[in-house]
């Protein structure tokens, strides 16, 4: 019989979440003991039921439309305001790999049909589960049943699509519910840019202007900033040393309009309210904002306002019109006017009805070369026979994901980021991960 020791005894799991705990795990075998290993950090892990077909988060969390979750050692993670939200899904082909028999394959299917949950609270807020898959059910729209959408799009489409469907080839992506000031300074950076920059430059925002929430395998995350941290005297030209460019002026102006006396109409609490508003109203609050377009307000109003129907049109949209839907237009036109903007909206809600922004965000996505955009996170792992395995990208900012394959209880890991200006020092430390299903 092997008994473990953990010291110093505690009677609550809650209190294990706790980053800054000190445990000693010892191992006992036969009344010997036989190893002690020191811990700072042990995560309860929940499971979720939903299929991969309902919501695939290696896609959906890089396709542009959120840019500050990170992938650590195959652990999607986030900041909010009091705590570290952490997710795992394990990939379907990573599951079959050693299944060779249908029957088997499908009973593996049904048994990995789930997303792993955990949190990491601030270290003086505290908080429970249920409020974590609260704000998880909330932010991925989990009500939404995405299998039924797919179906219909699928048939609605049929007429039009030249090609074969993107609904067969690329499941599991849904609009995320995000909260709107986030979603709004996020697409103000997102203006001429690219997905690594502009995940760059929020990461920017919260380590300089955010709050430290906590950590996680050494990587600090941060809070996003409120219009309050923003809309100091000294944020625009600080933001322009960090590289934003002529957006520091939009963001800082935006951030003061959020909190001056002489805009009494715009508050966050004012621009909450547009979820249960008309998309005109919602469009035209947005647009009295520094740094919005028509294109930005509608890429607000479809991950933010509920605004489910709207499809953001820019050229690449355009294109995936006329390639794939028979859209009738030249195909290498360079700008659009507002009326062809209005056209082309049109003519994909006709196609896909009250969803039709989700529709679009699917064949925005399987549009999409390169997953590897600077949202993740790379882990370099010491193996005890062949030292230190390195797997940064020759651009040091461009990361890639490390596959991990069978499980481990003990690692020693050391892990690169680059997500400021100035790049982070490299970090190395030891963690121990116990997993404990609830």
């Amino acid at each position: 019989m092997i008994i473990f020791e953990i010291n110093p005894p505690s009677s609550k799991l809650d209190s294990f979440k706790h980053p800054k705990s000190y445990f000693q795990l010892t191992f006992y075998h036969q009344g010997q003991k036989k190893k002690k290993i020191e811990m700072t950090n042990l995560i309860l892990w929940h499971k979720l039921p939903i299929s991969e077909t309902e919501l695939n988060l290696s896609i959906v969390l890089r396709c542009g439309q959120t840019f500050r979750w990170k992938n650590i050692n195959n652990v999607w993670t986030f900041a909010t305001k009091d705590r570290i939200l952490l997710l795992k899904q394990e990939q379907r082909q990573q599951r079959y790999h050693h299944q060779h028999h249908h029957q088997q394959q499908q009973q593996q299917q049904r048994e990995n049909d789930f997303i792993e949950y955990s949190h990491i609270m601030k270290s003086d807020k505290k908080g429970t589960y249920n409020d974590t898959l609260s704000w998880i059910s909330d932010y991925f729209t989990l009500d939404t049943k995405l299998h039924d959408l797919y179906a219909s799009w699928k048939v609605s489409g049929k007429k039009y699509s030249t090609t074969i469907s993107k609904f067969d080839s690329h499941t599991g992506i849904r609009t995320l519910r995000q909260d709107p000031w986030e979603c709004l300074i996020s697409f103000i950076c997102s203006s001429n840019n690219n997905v690594k920059r502009i995940s760059k430059m929020c990461d920017n925002l919260c380590e300089h202007f955010g709050d430290l929430v906590n950590e996680y395998e050494g990587y600090k995350h941060y809070s996003f900033p409120t219009p309050e941290q923003l809309s100091a005297s000294n944020t625009e030209s600080k933001l322009r040393e960090l590289g934003f460019g002529y957006r520091a002026k939009y963001i800082y102006q935006t951030a003061k309009k959020f909190t001056s006396p002489e805009y009494p109409d715009i508050t966050i609490e004012k621009l909450m309210s547009m979820r249960d508003m008309d998309y005109e109203q919602a469009h035209e609050f947005l647009l009295q904002l520094s740094g919005v377009g028509p294109k930005v307000a509608d890429c607000i109003c479809l991950m933010s306002l509920d605004k489910h129907d709207v499809v953001p049109i820019d050229t690449h949209v355009y294109q995936i019109a006329v390639r794939d839907f028979k859209y009738k237009g030249k195909r290498d036109l360079k700008t659009l006017n507002k009326e062809m903007h209005r056209n082309i909206r049109k003519f994909f809600r006709d196609i896909f009805g009250d969803y039709a922004g989700w529709a679009q965000s699917v064949l925005f996505a399987a549009d999409l070369n390169d997953f590897n955009n600077g949202t993740n996170v790379v882990s370099v792992e010491l193996s005890q026979s062949k030292g230190l395995k390195r797997e940064v990208d020759d651009d040091t900012d461009a990361v890639k994901n490390s596959v991990v394959t069978g499980t481990t209880t003990t690692t020693t890991t050391t892990t690169t980021t680059s997500t400021t200006a100035n790049s982070r020092a490299v970090k190395k430390r030891r963690t121990t991960s116990v997993k404990i299903e609830a």
